[in-house]
């Protein structure tokens, strides 16, 4: 039975998501009324999901989820708000949120998106396990070490440069789209993290470049493609 860690202040709003969740999504919920307290279960338990609202006492759902995430950037968070301003979402979405919904909404459309974001979050790991190795034309790509070799030379790649790098790799000769690419890497698809992901791009063709057999090309419309013939 997957675990969700809901903290929501208003007990009566608590009590319905916590029951619905369990009837329904046969989640095992962990209910807590303050961002204080949704730290402590957080460092006691192991959780698959968090739904945090936004105005609790003690911590709000964003402090809570900045301090998780300093620790743990793969458990999947939504915050829930009354706020609907772009500056919330902005705020929820850079400090490493999943997803935002905003108050009042339907349980129904929140049990949807907790299993959208769980189905993700399972293909992600499964990724994460088989593949951090890659052999792309005469280039060697090992993710662990963030490092390219060819014929004998090595370049070292930065964070973002292997995340990116590998993405394409899982995608090889198919279409990774934008949206993807900059959600899993900068949880974010607004135009300043695209224009940084296209700084990214340019600095892989370039290490690239050696094999005429390897080019990252663009997909008008769609996103890019490692092609390796």
């Amino acid at each position: 039975m997957q675990k969700i860690l809901l903290a929501e202040d208003d007990p009566n709003l608590g009590d319905l998501l916590k029951d619905y969740l369990e009837l329904k999504g046969k989640f095992d919920v962990t209910l807590c009324t303050d961002g204080d307290e949704a730290i402590s279960q957080f460092k006691k338990n192991n959780y698959d999901l968090c739904i945090f609202d936004v105005m609790m006492p003690k911590k709000d759902g964003f402090s809570v989820g900045r301090e998780i995430r300093k620790t743990n950037n793969t458990v999947p968070i939504i915050f829930a708000t009354a706020k609907s301003m772009m500056e919330d979402k902005t705020e929820a979405f850079e400090l490493g949120g999943d997803d935002y919904i905003t108050k009042p909404f339907r349980v129904e459309e929140l049990l949807l998106r907790i299993n959208a974001l769980l189905k993700r979050s399972v293909r992600d790991k499964e990724e994460e396990v088989v593949a951090d190795k890659f052999e792309i034309g005469d280039y060697f790509f090992d993710y662990t070490s963030q490092q390219i070799s060819y014929k004998g030379q090595m370049q070292k790649l930065s964070t973002k440069e292997a995340e990116l790098l590998r993405l394409l790799c899982l995608k090889k000769n198919d279409v990774l789209t934008r949206e993807e690419a900059l959600l899993k890497i900068w949880h974010d698809d607004n135009y300043f993290t695209g224009r940084s992901m296209d700084v990214f791009l340019s600095k892989l063709r370039k290490y690239l470049k050696e094999d005429s057999k390897v080019e990252i090309v663009n997909v008008h419309g769609k996103g890019y493609k490692l092609l390796v013939s």
